[in-house]
């Protein structure tokens, strides 16, 4: 009596049970890293997003403000003036003016009053443990209008109102009419310059397919064999095709984007019988996922698992044909 057997790699003598348990330590760590890095990515997407605009928008004007504030508010002498009484004979114990009592700074060639530095020394935690104390009686006054004016817990909060705020009437005024033309005008001019035309192309692609309104409205997702018979892609329905097309097929037609991966605001608007367009049961979001990710991103309700069948050998195994007196003849394929 002859039979199949299969033989599986944790039998097989010539297998090294020690790549095995390699292989399922890899397979534990790419899963580990799958559930890691997405949303570690985004918390650091999302930092770097911030630490540019607090480097390159806050920080500036940050700084412009509590430069004014100091301008207006600062009261530094460089010299004693006459009438001061001195707190000793030396001129670096500092004195009193006017009931103010006044300190030097670190180069004893200013004066500034001494309640000014005793909130900053005795702030000095909220700049970090690492930060140096100030070198003059302007870096004390900066420092001091940043506590007392412009504390962080104050400045975030009226800058992220402020910056939204500008952001919408910004978005209300390049919207319509000279704005507009503003818009179209700029874009053709940083368009038109090599080199630089390359990076913000690429870029206003991609912020225009995130941030802007869609002027096509999709109304559902389809597969349709394309580019040819065999091949099925995915496509964005924008509508009904023209009325011409339809009466000469003789059925209803189909406009349909096709887009590419992984850049899917790029694609081929094609016309396709509505009987060969297949309706997938995806959101646009779903989708566009999809094509970004060439494929690897598959919604849960689409994807496809692969069990082993009872008594059917597993993908790797290894078919042995009986030999003579029943013994398996090694590396034989089977044919059944």
């Amino acid at each position: 009596m002859s039979s199949d057997l299969t033989s599986h790699s944790d039998h097989d003598p010539d297998v090294d049970p020690g790549s095995t348990r390699g292989a399922g330590f890899r397979r534990a760590i790419l899963r580990g890293l799958g559930v890691v890095l997405p949303p570690l990515l985004t918390i650091v997407v999302l930092i770097w997003a911030w630490n540019t605009i607090e480097s390159y928008v806050l920080g500036p004007i940050e700084y412009r403000i509590r430069q004014a504030i100091v301008w207006k508010i600062e009261d530094t002498l460089t010299e004693v003036p006459p009438g001061a009484i001195s707190i000793n004979e030396r001129r670096l114990d500092g004195f009193t003016y006017k009931g103010q009592r006044y300190v030097p700074d670190s180069t004893g060639r200013r004066f500034f009053p001494e309640y000014v530095k005793t909130i900053v020394d005795e702030r000095v935690d909220y700049f970090g443990p690492f930060s140096p104390p100030p070198a003059s009686a302007k870096a004390y006054w900066h420092r001091y209008v940043e506590l007392d004016y412009m504390p962080r817990t104050l400045v975030v909060p009226v800058f992220l109102i402020v910056f939204t705020t500008a952001l919408y009437f910004l978005g209300r005024l390049f919207t319509f009419g000279l704005g507009r033309w503003f818009v179209h005008a700029f874009d053709r001019t940083i368009l038109s310059i090599p080199v630089v035309n390359k990076v913000y192309g690429s870029v206003k692609q991609v912020t225009d397919f995130a941030f802007s309104e869609r002027d096509i409205e999709f109304n559902r997702v389809v597969a349709i064999q394309y580019p040819s018979q065999g091949i099925w892609s995915l496509g964005f329905v924008t509508g009904n095709s023209m009325s011409e097309i339809s009466e000469a097929i003789g059925e209803p037609m189909l406009s349909v984007l096709m887009p590419t991966s992984p850049m899917p605001m790029t694609g081929f608007t094609v016309t396709v019988k509505r009987s060969e367009a297949i309706d997938l049961n995806l959101t646009i979001d779903e989708a566009i996922q999809f094509i970004v990710s060439c494929g690897v991103v598959v919604p849960p309700q689409q994807r496809v698992e692969r069990p082993v069948s009872k008594g059917k050998a597993a993908p790797n195994a290894l078919q042995l044909k009986p030999g003579p007196g029943g013994v398996p003849a090694p590396n034989t394929p089977s044919n059944s």
